[in-house]
Formats: structure tokens, sequence, C-alpha cells
């Protein structure tokens, strides 16, 4: 908890003047039992209604006084507690952002949202209710303890020894509960989960009729859940009980002991009177506390799991600023075809010019896999190139274009992009040259003109239009009533699978990067559409370097190159003609696929 006080930091002075006010309308509360025991020992003794009256309106007055510093301190809590919350919530936002895809993958996204929505929320009502109480209860018991021994030292006695043992029993709980809440936190990112991947695939679980497997699996998942709340909730609510059991006997004790002082004369009616409602205060305010006791092991656990993603390094480290240093410049990868292309060209010595992207005896596995997802690649793709990759699901196309913008860190080898290895990129400075597009298309909430622009901000409306013609879209914002500024409802569900894709790929075009990585992003394109976005796609300017990930030859046979992938490996690499002769693998989807096309067309 003590690293996430600095977002408190800048609300200094409402976390002082909160508590502050609480405890001069504590000192207010304090004062009300002398007053009435004055009332009865003086005015109701002698039956002085004027001084019963005086002394009525001054207890009104305090109450007024009172509720006034109550609400101010509960308008600085609320101030200081809601501002805490937002800029944790930002600061656990954008540190989420910088996060590698690996580590993303590690952690969860369930656990993600459920740190940064549920645990912030509890770390806010947490925060308002210390502030607001932390000082004010204990003020209260440990000042009604003082008062009674300014009325009588032997009856004060009692408070003495009341509250170490409510202390004891408080503290025991807490040491108890604070584990325990955490458990519970953990069983809702569970909850979270399986609620999280039945929405998003709702579409599969009703077209395999699992909907009842899936069910009974929420249901498992949410008693569990239930089960730790109702374990921790039933130690939690001891408090109670357990403060109220002590109380009254302490109260018992106190009126057995001051009825003997009352009877002797040593001690009046309204004393007793006066130490009673201090007993009540105690009451009040150790209930109160006990609240607070568990809104605060409920925060203490949330914090400890915002700290640890806030501790989470991002995965990834960056220069501070561009060093070249033993980088070579693109002039040094003015070589030959022939040098580290997977499967050499045989004599080939044509001079391709610069190199655009360059993999050195790559390898990459994925956290927690003890087989490699892509081993050995060492091939160079050069400027204005246009590249398929092809391969067998779970080939390693996706990985391997993903090293390209540095999603993930090879784990062994290097690999360069326009002569430098991508870790000697400054953060952001990489991404700002590379176009991608994703397998799954993502349409955020806004307009059509809004994810387009996502790319570039200053984008005229003669750079929207032409990305939409290239990617085949153009037809799709005609028909739309509001063209460009045609509402896009969150995730594009207001959009098909192909509508979708055809707009992701423009808005990756309206970035006009050097170059442009379509991961198997015309799979929802029929066929016609997807050869009319590869003849758009050659009419490009001549210096972007494409890459086309696709499980269809069809989709990449134009490809000035074809990489093709087995098992994470690079089994082929030339043009159709060529591996139509020279490999295998490709053959075989090759002939696959056209066998296919011609039993749909029988």
């Amino acid at each position: 908890m003590k690293n996430l006080l600095k977002y408190l930091k800048p609300y200094t002075k409402e976390s002082i003047l909160a508590p502050a006010f609480k405890l001069v309308e504590a000192l207010l509360d304090l004062v009300v039992p002398l007053v009435i025991a004055d009332i009865v020992n003086t005015g109701v003794k002698t039956h002085d209604w004027h001084y019963i009256i005086v002394r009525f309106i001054f207890l009104i007055l305090l109450a007024v006084l009172g509720l006034g510093f109550s609400i101010t301190a509960q308008f600085f809590a609320a101030r200081a507690s809601v501002g805490f919350a937002a800029s944790l919530r930002k600061e656990l936002f954008s540190h989420i952002q910088n996060f590698s895809f690996e580590k993303l993958d590690k952690i969860g996204t369930e656990t993600l949202i459920t740190r940064i929505t549920g645990d912030v929320a509890q770390l806010q009502n947490g925060v308002n209710m210390v502030l607001r109480l932390l000082l004010r209860s204990p003020f209260i018991v440990f000042g009604a303890m003082i008062m009674a021994f300014t009325i009588n030292v032997k009856a004060a006695l009692i408070f003495a020894v009341s509250i170490p043992v409510l202390a004891g029993v408080v503290s025991a709980i807490m040491w108890i509960t604070i584990p325990l809440y955490k458990k519970v936190q953990g069983h809702l990112d569970g909850v979270l989960l399986t609620t999280r991947e039945n929405l998003t695939g709702v579409r599969v679980i009703r077209a395999f009729c699992k909907e009842e497997e899936e069910v009974k699996e929420f249901d498992d998942k949410n008693d569990a859940f239930t089960k730790m709340n109702l374990f921790v909730g039933r130690i939690s609510v001891l408090l109670n009980p357990a403060t109220y059991v002590l109380i009254n006997i302490a109260t018992c004790v106190l009126f057995y002991q001051a009825g003997d002082s009352i009877y002797t004369g040593s001690m009046e009616q309204g004393d007793l009177l006066a130490l009673y409602n201090y007993m009540a205060q105690m009451i009040v305010e150790l209930v109160k506390l006990a609240s607070l006791i568990i809104t605060m092991n409920k925060a203490l656990a949330c914090a400890g799991r915002v700290s640890a993603v806030l501790k989470e390094e991002p995965g990834m480290e960056y220069p501070d600023g561009t060093e070249i240093g033993e980088n070579r410049t693109n002039e040094d990868y003015d070589c030959k075809k022939s040098e580290n292309t997977g499967v050499p060209d045989e004599g080939n010595t044509e001079t391709k010019g610069k190199i655009a992207v360059r993999f050195n005896h790559v390898s990459f596995a994925y956290a927690g896999s003890k087989e490699d997802a892509l081993t050995g690649l060492d091939f160079s793709i050069y400027e204005g190139e246009t590249v398929g990759i092809i391969g067998g699901t779970g080939s390693g196309k996706s990985t391997l274009v993903n090293l390209i913008p540095r999603f993930y860190d090879a784990t062994n080898g290097t690999v360069e992009v326009f002569g430098r290895n991508v870790k000697d990129y400054e953060q952001g400075e990489l991404i700002k040259e590379i176009g991608v597009v994703p397998q799954k298309a993502v349409l955020f909430a806004g307009s059509i003109r809004d994810n387009l622009k996502w790319g570039n901000e200053n984008a005229t409306e003669e750079e929207l239009n032409r990305a939409l013609e290239i990617s085949q879209s153009a037809e799709i914002v005609e028909k739309k009533a509001g063209k460009l500024d045609e509402t896009v409802e969150q995730g594009g569900r207001n959009f098909s699978g192909g509508q979708k894709q055809r707009l992701t790929i423009a808005r990756a075009l309206v970035k006009n990067p050097k170059i442009l990585i379509l991961d198997d992003s015309s799979s929802a394109l029929d066929y016609a559409t997807d050869l009319k976005l590869r003849r758009a796609l050659k009419t490009l300017d001549g210096k972007m370097t494409t890459f086309i990930v696709s499980q269809r030859t069809a989709s990449i046979q134009n490809a000035d190159r074809i990489l093709v992938l087995d098992d994470g490996e690079i089994v082929g690499t030339g043009t159709h003609e060529e591996l139509l002769i020279s490999c295998d693998v490709y053959k075989e989807i090759f002939a696959s696929q056209n066998k296919d096309e011609k039993e749909e067309s029988a």
C-alpha cells in the first residue's frame, strides 16, 4: 500500500482536512455526555428549567456544528479518494499499455480488467473510509476513556480494561481475513475469465450446443467465489457480535460498580448517565471501526494486487535515445539476393537494393513453452518487395511477422529493420514505420473516420478515400447513411467480418507505412474481392515492403517471394512457379486447395 500513497500526494490538503474536521466533530461528540450530566446533576436536581433550556440549546448548537464538520470532512474525503482512484487507474492503464505481448499473455486479460476496475474501486472506498474513520473512531474510544477518568477513576478502569481486549479481538480477525480477501479476488478473476470467454465465444458455444456445460462451469466457479466470500464474511462479521458482547459486559460491570457509588453518594446520577453515554459512543464507534476494518482488509488485499501489476516490468527494454553504435547502416545491406535467404537462389546475383527486414538465425519460444515456435530463420527481405508467407496451421506464420514490429522479442538471433536491430529503436519509433493488420479485425467505438485516423490523425479526405479504394472499402462507406461519419459500435459489431477486415486494412494504409503486414487479413473476403485487393496493393508506392500471411496460395502466388513454413522452419522460398517445382509442402497446399476449388465448382 505504501507505494500507492504517492497517488494521494496531490490531495495532501484534502487528506489532512478530512480527518481534521472529523476530529473536531468527535471532540464535540465527547462534550455532549458532560452537558447531559450537567443537566441532570444541576438542572433536573434543582428543577431549574432555565438552566435546562440553555443547556438544551447548547446541545442543539453542538449537533448543528457537528453536522457541518461532518459534511465538510466527507467532501474532502470524497475529493481525495476519487482523485486518488482516478490517478491510480490512469497510471495502471498507462503501465499496462507498455506491457509486451508476452507479459500480457502471462498475466491474463481477465486479471488486468479486475485490477483496473474492481480492485481500484475497493481502494477508493477504503481511502474514503480511512480518511473519515481511521482517526475518528480510535479518538472517540480513547477520548471516552479519558473523559471517564475525569468523572470517576474507579469506573473508568472498566474502560481501560475493555479497550485492550477489544483491540486484541480486532487484530486477530484482521490477521485472519487479509490473506483470505486476496483469495476472494483471485476467485473473482476466475469468474471474469469464464464470463469473458463465454461472451466473446457465444456463437461457437451455441454452434456446438455447449450452453449447459458452460453454464455448469460458470456455476462451479461462481459457487467457489461465493463460498470463499461467505467464509471470509462469516469471520469478518464476528467483529460486530464480539464487540457488542464485550461492551455489554463492560456496561453491566459499570452499572454494578456505579450503583454502589451512587448509593454511597460518591457519584451522582448524571455522572452515571455520562459514563453510559461514553460506553454507548464506544459501541457505535467500534461497530464503525469493525466495518472500517473489513473495508481496509479488502482494500489492502486489492492494494497488493494492484501493486503487483505496477511492479511488473513491461517485458521489453528500449534505448533512451537513437543509438546507432555498432548497428550497420542500410548501405551495409546492399547485398545480393543470394545472401541470407533461407533457401539460396542458385546462380541469381541480381542486386535488389536495400534490405528492409533481416532475420539473423532467429529462434523464438513462447513463455512457458519447452519447444520453439520458430527455429533458425535466416533471410533478408528487400525494400519494395511483396512477400507471401504460407504454411500449415501452427507453423509459425503469425509469430514470424509479430517479431518485425517487436510485439515479441526473439529468443535467439536478431531481427533487423532498415539496418537496425529492432531492440535499438526507441519506444514507439519502430511501429511508426509499420502498418499491421492483425488476424482478428478490431474496430473501436466511434465513427469510421475516427477508426481510419488511428494511423494518421492529420490524414486528409483524399488520403482516407484513397485507402478505402485500395482496401475495397469504398462501397461499404458509400452504402452507409453517415458515410465516413457512420457510427461504429463497440467491437465493430454493426459490420460483418469481411467489412471489418477491409476497414482495418484501410486503417493501416492511411498510416502510409514503409512496411505493411497483412496477417491473414483477407480470410473473410471472397476470392473476387481478395483479387481486387491484391491488385490494388500493387499500385502502392514501390518502396513499401509488404508481408502477406495467408492460408490461400491464390492470395500470395503473385508475390515477389514466398516463404513456406513448416513446424517453425522455412522449408521453401521463391516464386510461386519455383515453389511448385522445389517445395513439397507448397505443392501439397496448392494441390489440396485447387482440388477443393474444382470439387466446389463441380
